[in-house]
C-alpha cells in the first residue's frame, strides 16, 4: 500500500537508528510490527489476569515424571 504521511524528521531518524533500518519504509514497517506485537502481548496479559492459567501438577510432580 502506498501512503503519504507527514512525520517529524527526528522521529523518522530515531526510528531508523533504533531499528537499524536502511530505508524509511523498512523503519516504518519494523516500528509498526513492533507496535502491533506489543499491543497483542498486552491484550494477552490482560486476558491472563482475568482468567489465570491453572496447572494440574505441581512442579515437584512434573520433576518426578521427567525423571522416569
Amino acid at each position: 500500500m502506498k501512503v503519504t504521511a507527514l512525520i517529524d524528521d527526528n522521529l523518522i531518524h530515531e526510528t531508523m537508528r533504533y531499528s537499524q533500518a536502511t530505508t524509511i519504509t523498512e523503519a516504518v514497517k519494523i516500528a509498526l510490527k513492533e507496535y502491533i506485537s506489543q499491543k497483542k502481548l498486552k491484550e494477552l496479559s490482560e486476558e491472563i489476569k482475568k482468567k489465570p492459567l491453572k496447572f494440574k501438577h505441581t512442579a515437584e510432580e512434573i520433576r518426578s515424571l521427567n525423571r522416569q
